[in-house]
């Protein structure tokens, strides 16, 4: 795919809508632990994420937020999000900083076309110029070689999750 039909670039205000409606792809009904299980919960994160989201973009600097936009049809095909953490130093860390990457998404009619490259080098060069030295992710197995072909290695350690439900 043409670099030249799709444009990737912040997400704004009016983006809000399409971004939720592209990350519940990722939140509802999958197998996945973090998924909606009932209506109630979908509609839950879909008014949080909102609310984070305006109370977010444009405003954080620690937090970089892409949309990708069909240049034809202005439909947003696209999006993926990047934070900034600040943590104690450790060796692969000096400063502190830890970058993390979540909600890389494209709408299926859109997928396997190098869109979602195009969000992680955008997001990897958006670290890189903030001194981020170490990024995270969690994947899905079908994006898992993507992300290999980026430099990402699985770790290691376990990823151990304490979830409560919150009023």
């Amino acid at each position: 795919m043409s670099d030249l039909l799709f444009l990737v670039r912040n997400a704004t205000p009016t983006d809000v809508g399409s971004l939720i409606e592209l990350r519940a792809y990722l939140l509802d009904g999958t197998s996945a632990s973090y998924s909606s299980r009932t209506p109630e919960d979908c509609a839950r994160w879909r008014a949080a994420y909102r609310g984070w989201l305006m109370s977010t973009l444009g405003i954080n600097d620690a937090v970089q937020i892409l949309a990708v936009e069909h240049r034809d049809s202005g439909q947003i095909i696209g999006c993926a999000t990047g934070i900034i953490d600040v943590r104690a130093p450790a060796p692969g860390s000096l400063n502190g900083l830890s970058g993390w990457i979540q909600s890389v998404v494209v709408a299926p009619q859109w997928r396997a076309k190098g869109i979602a490259t195009q969000l992680m080098h955008q997001l990897l060069r958006w670290f890189a110029n903030r001194d981020v030295a170490a990024v995270v992710l969690q994947s899905t197995e079908d994006a898992g070689r993507l992300y290999e072909a980026l430099g990402f290695k699985t770790s290691n350690e376990r990823l151990l999750i304490r979830q409560e439900v919150l009023g």
